[in-house]
């Protein structure tokens, strides 16, 4: 089994905890109202949000995909980190066994953060999995942080 890792940053004149509630922990509620042309729901599937909840989301038609499961395996509220699991859904194609994801927002100037995501892929047997591979995941994962971005600009009180 192969391991790729991959990590990106993203500037956000956001705060990290403007960010960090929007896209973390009410990502179920927000993100299929902006995002309403790819995902279709979100929901948990067992838990409420806290380390060991299981959260699926439902893709539209639209979408490459049907549905993704991530586990989340650390949540630290304070520190604007969180650390989950894509364990089962057809993004993980023939070629992966989970794809593992760190995230977090530190401050940056003055009011903003940056957004650092690692993301962990990790391979079946006899599978190589090169970063050309994931650049469709990364793309996806950029827009929809710009997505909360835009909409936290345009509403200021929301998050806070």
């Amino acid at each position: 089994m192969g391991l790729t890792r991959i990590t990106q940053t993203f500037k956000t004149q956001v705060t990290p905890a403007r960010m960090f509630n929007a896209l973390i922990l009410d990502s179920h509620n927000l993100c299929p109202k902006l995002m309403f042309s790819s995902i279709k729901s979100i929901e948990f599937i067992h838990g409420d949000g806290e380390v060991g909840s299981i959260k699926q989301i439902n893709f539209t038609e639209a979408s490459p995909f049907k549905y993704v499961k991530h586990r989340i395996d650390e949540l630290d509220k304070e520190k604007f980190f969180c650390k989950y699991t894509l364990i089962e859904g057809d993004a993980l194609t023939d070629k992966l066994e989970s794809i593992t994801y760190e995230v977090s927002f530190e401050g940056y100037g003055y009011g903003g953060c940056i957004c650092k995501t690692t993301s962990e892929y990790k391979a079946k047997e006899g599978i190589e999995i090169r970063e050309e591979d994931v650049e469709l995941g990364k793309d996806r994962a950029i827009g929809m942080y710009e997505v909360i971005e835009a909409y936290l600009m345009a509403h200021p009180h929301a998050y806070t």
